[in-house]
């Protein structure tokens, strides 16, 4: 009877392990604020290698998805950037990464509301947590050992569309984009096809439709770019799991530079 029993606490076990996994990555995020000129502020989570001070790092920017929105400044950490605080992840691409937190009822992106896929348009003026952020960006460059030749972003769901959204705006601040499960401007694809992009969807999301992924997959060959693209089969939202997970992804991402 004691293999029975010791099989029957296996997944309580799992369970605790996971939990502590989880909590013993989260902690290697240090707590930030940014705060702008105008006395607005965003909360953000940073990850800083162990390493040599005195060499320059890239800088990983990781936007979460809507249900992570709010002020405790943990929630962002739920889903997909703990992949780079791995132990194996932080010795072979020791990096900078920040994971900021949306407000409630704000979003990343700024785009125009369409009836039909592919007719969104980029707003003049980006949101507040994405004009914040572009600071915050801006200030780590100038005080952070940040290899400005390798600013990557990348996110998921929401923050699929604040990566697009980022990157038609700032078309040459970044060295490489991962959207996953989102959408932009196709009008913008021209503006963006010298950027090294790869797009992750699941075939079957039924949150965020992945005819938005794909018009912008074509948006980006018409304009002469030669995007990635990852469509997992019998997958609904959570394709971010497979995405992050993917050793595949992370070495193509690090090579990346400008």
């Amino acid at each position: 009877m004691k293999p029975l029993k010791s099989i029957a606490c296996l997944p309580a076990f799992l369970f605790c392990l996971n939990i502590h996994w989880a909590f013993s990555q989260s902690s290697r995020f240090s707590y930030n604020k940014y705060g702008d000129d105008k006395g607005d502020t965003l909360n953000y989570r940073m990850l800083f290698p162990d390493s040599d001070t005195l060499r320059k790092y890239p800088l990983v920017i990781f936007l979460h998805g809507s249900g992570e929105r709010g002020s405790d400044n943990e929630a962002q950490l739920k889903w997909g950037v703990m992949n780079f605080a791995t132990d194996q992840n932080m010795m072979l691409h020791p990096a900078l990464v920040i994971a900021p937190q949306c407000p409630e009822k704000m979003s990343w992106s700024n785009f125009s509301r369409a009836k039909l896929v592919g007719e969104s348009r980029l707003q003049p003026t980006p949101t507040k947590p994405m004009e914040l952020l572009i600071g915050l960006i801006r200030k780590l460059i100038k005080t952070m050992p940040v290899d400005s030749n390798r600013i990557y972003i990348t996110g998921l769901s929401m923050g699929g569309f604040g990566t697009y959204d980022a990157i038609e705006r700032y078309p040459d601040l970044f060295a490489a984009a991962v959207p996953v499960c989102g959408g932009g401007d196709i009008s913008k694809a021209v503006s963006i096809m010298h950027l090294p992009i790869w797009i992750f969807l699941g075939a079957e999301d039924p949150a965020v439709n992945p005819e938005y992924s794909l018009e912008m997959l074509q948006s980006l060959k018409r304009a002469g770019g030669h995007p990635g693209y990852t469509e997992y089969p019998e997958v609904g939202h959570f394709s971010w799991l497979g995405a992050y997970s993917d050793p595949l992804m992370m070495e193509w991402l690090f090579r990346q530079h400008k």
